[in-house]
């Protein structure tokens, strides 16, 4: 039989993060599962349910308005009598379109104008980021509601107006990350080897920014989403009668002040979930494709 000696008296003793390590590892590796599992349910909700069960948009029921929870219906009805449950599937996937589209644009804009910034440099480099502080010192909620107003009521006035107002951060990530990798050995080879500017860009230094850029995709399409809402909940971009999680919730305020929860609830969960599953997962990829960063985060 043995045990483990006594640490001597003057020896240091063992860091306490130590010891969470596995716990902190087993929480992150549920957080991670927990968090796809939204997502592949997000995203099977939104592709199976509508082509499955049609939603008349402006179809009225008052009869069946303000029913509470039941077996019928079990995220209950609005105050026109729909559905909830179904309305809330057709909001998310309206909401989910407008954030990926948006996501997609703006990380396109975002990664040109950073790359062009960094690899550029000079005179170059401070028009392009000028620019970029220029559209930074606006907020984005007053821009994008001078670009929708620009617009038809519709989905892609909204995306536009969020991809253009979301295109900041990235160009700033990917320009710091290509004046990062002027200074590598490789790039120099390149350079004194007689490769251009364009090659150089083309060849070493746009594949190696891909992963930040597409990190900040993924993390831009929660933002986006939200921001969607907000426009929604506004009355701005898309039609009242279109089933958004930001219409709803905008419809669902006179409700909740005559006692009914459920009409701002459900939308508001079905808003707030997906966008913690979507930025668990990027957290995550973030720690895999970023190590120093997740080695401080076990400390």
């Amino acid at each position: 039989m043995t045990c483990d000696a006594p640490a001597p008296a003057g020896a240091p003793a063992e860091p306490e993060w130590r010891a969470h390590g596995p716990k902190r590892r087993s929480t992150r590796a549920l957080r991670v599962r927990t968090s796809a599992a939204l997502v592949a349910a997000t995203v099977l909700a939104v592709l199976l349910v509508p082509p499955l069960v049609q939603l008349d948009q402006q179809a009225v029921d008052l009869a069946a308005k303000l029913r509470p929870p039941s077996w019928s219906h079990p995220f209950g009805t609005d105050d026109v009598g729909r559905d909830l449950l179904l309305r809330c599937v057709y909001g998310l996937r309206v909401s989910l379109l407008v954030g990926v589209a948006a996501a997609l644009t703006a990380t396109v804009v975002g990664t040109a104008v950073g790359a062009a910034a960094g690899a550029l440099g000079g005179w170059a480099d401070r028009a392009l980021m000028r620019v970029v502080d220029t559209f930074s010192s606006v907020p984005h909620l007053l821009l994008g509601i001078f670009i929708v107003a620009m617009f038809r009521p519709g989905v892609w006035p909204v995306v536009i107006s969020v991809a253009l107002t979301h295109w900041l951060s990235t160009a700033r990530i990917v320009r710091a990350e290509v004046l990062s990798l002027r200074s590598r050995p490789y790039i120099d080879a390149a350079v004194s080897g007689g490769a251009s500017r364009w090659r150089v860009a083309v060849r070493h230094l746009l594949p190696a920014v891909l992963p930040q850029a597409a990190l900040a995709a993924v993390l831009m399409v929660p933002h986006a989403m939200w921001h969607e809402s907000a426009l929604s909940f506004l009355g701005l971009g898309l039609p009242t009668h279109t089933a958004s999680l930001g219409t709803l919730i905008q419809g669902a305020r006179g409700s909740l002040l005559a006692g009914q929860w459920w009409p701002t609830l459900f939308p508001g969960l079905f808003l707030i979930v997906p966008t913690l599953a979507i930025a668990g997962l990027a957290g995550a990829w973030r720690e895999r494709i970023n190590p120093r960063h997740r080695s401080e985060l076990m400390l």
